[in-house]
Parts: C-alpha cells; structure tokens; sequence
C-alpha cells in the first residue's frame, strides 16, 4: 500500500495518572487513578490517521522492551509499519503523565531511541518519499533536518515540535527545520517559544505555506496562504483526559485531505476527532469512526471564520 501520511514522532508507553493537586516539594500525594497506555505523538497521529481510513506509514525506533502486544494493535488498524525499526541500543520511550482536576499536566519523559536517532545511523526516508505529506513531530531535530533535506520537494512537509518546542527546539536548530517544511503546527503555548526562535512577533507570521495553532477550549486559527480562518472547537460529550488532543486534530485533519475535503473543513474535522479522544484517559482509547466524525463536525462546516 503507497502511503498517503508519513509520521515521524515518538512511540511511548504511557502512564496516565491523576491526583488531588500537584504535590509540593519534598512532599507526596496520592494517585486517585493509573492507567497504562501506548501514547506518544507519533503514535497518536498514525494510529488515529490509520483508523479512519487514511494510509499511513509510522517511521519510527522503539526498543527491543516494547511491548508486543501494543505492536499487534498498531498493525491491526492498518499500519504501514515496514519502518517501525526496533532497536537494542535504547528502551523504548516513557511517558508519566500527571494531571489535576483541571486537567493541567505536568510530564516526565524519558526519550529512548527516538530521541537519539542521529547515533543509530539507521535513515528512515523510504516511505516519505512516496508520501503527499510527511509529519514530524517530536524526536530529534537534527535527525528530521537530516530526512527533511534527503525527501525534498517529493512530499509536502510539515512540523510540530509540540511539548519539546520548549527545551528540545531553539534558535539553532527551528529556523533551518522551518526553511524546509511547508506547514507548521503548534498549540498557543508552543507558538510562544517558537516564534521567538524565528525572530517573528506572530507565529502566523512563519515563512511557511500554512500555520496551524491550536487553542484548546477556543478552537483554532490558521494561516493558509495569506487566508486567516478561525476554526471553531467541536463541542464534546465530555471531557475527561486531554491527553492526544492534538495529535488526534492532525490525523483528523490529514484524513480529511485524503477524503477529499478542503483545508478549511479539513481542520474542523480534525476539530471533530479530537472532540471524541478528550472524552476518555487515554490518547487512543476513544478514537472513532469516520462516519461519527462526520456526524459530529457536520453543523461546524459553515462556522469557518
């Protein structure tokens, strides 16, 4: 199968927790739930993207620890997974996360093989290049400078340094990664650090062909070409765990593009899909169906601003 999306991200195992309040220094504080999930937001993207129906390729390391039975579900939702490359060298990636009634979070994570990617020597680019669009998100700079450069103008390409744009991005390595893509995604927050990477006082401002910036509960804006939309949230049942949110808008909005959809109705769809995943723990424990997606983002379509 020729993919349509390529992921470049982490794939992690998650431990999702949730406590009273955060605890103060030198003190502890009890764990009201844990769940254990796969997570990550290379696997969020490409799971959610596989399994309403778009064709998608996972590019990514994890270590020889990961568990099998996480392996067998990815490539049950039609995975392309001929790059999912285990090594010996790293453990694979770990993600404690910690959330309080307000949903704030705080994480550790340990990076494994993903991190480290440029000490592999292993170039993961076969897919990419029979790709219309290419993502990357967290993992190593340097490392998807490197792809991005030896894909070319084969593939429309995007990035999305997500919750490492804060200490894993700067001034050295996002300009010369911005120069390359073609479309930069972010969150409200990440936009902060970014920009000023970039020497912009907006992140809209970005010299790329499309800027995405999501805004949790007040939706979206975009910059498509010199077009700016304000995409509206698509209102969920619930909201439980905000964990993947994001990664679930991008797979929702690339399994629009291959369906056909515009870009303005592709982002409210992607709107859509996270609405679902906000309304259990879990990143991937509420991905849904196309056509209840559909169902969903049906009133938003004409409150594109």
């Amino acid at each position: 199968m020729e993919p349509f999306l390529s992921v470049y991200g982490h794939v992690t195992v998650d431990q999702i927790l949730t406590v009273r309040k955060f605890p103060d220094a030198n003190t502890s504080e009890d764990v009201l739930t844990k769940v254990t999930a796969l997570g990550g937001t290379g696997t969020n993207i490409a799971v959610v993207a596989a399994s309403l129906g778009c064709p998608t390729a996972l590019c990514a390391f994890v270590g020889n620890d990961f568990p099998s039975q996480y392996e067998d579900m990815m490539a049950g939702c039609g995975l392309i997974m001929d790059e999912f490359v285990h090594v010996d060298r790293y453990e694979t990636s770990t993600a404690v996360v910690v959330n309080d009634p307000g949903l704030t979070q705080k994480v550790l994570f340990y990076q494994g093989p993903q991190g480290f990617a440029d000490d592999l020597g292993i170039m993961l680019t076969s897919n990419a290049r029979r790709s219309e669009h290419v993502h990357f998100c967290t993992g190593q700079p340097s490392y998807y400078t490197s792809v991005m450069r030896e894909v070319g103008d084969s593939a429309s390409m995007a990035i999305d340094p997500a919750q490492e744009s804060h200490r894993i991005w700067n001034a050295d390595n996002f300009p010369p990664a911005l120069a390359l893509a073609d479309a930069l995604f972010c969150n409200n927050f990440e936009a902060e650090s970014l920009r000023r990477y970039a020497g912009l006082d907006d992140i809209l401002d970005a010299d790329v062909g499309m800027v995405v910036c999501t805004r949790g509960s007040d939706g979206s804006v975009a910059r498509v070409g010199d077009e700016v939309l304000e995409i509206p949230t698509v209102r969920a049942d619930r909201v439980v765990d905000a964990t993947g949110a994001g990664d679930s808008y991008r797979a929702g909005y690339y399994t629009a593009l291959y369906r056909g959809h515009p870009v303005p109705e592709a982002l409210v769809i992607g709107s859509a899909v996270a609405s679902f995943v906000v309304e259990e723990t879990g990143a991937l424990t509420n991905v849904p169906t196309w056509d209840a997606v559909m169902e969903r983002a049906e009133p938003y379509l004409g409150r594109i601003a």
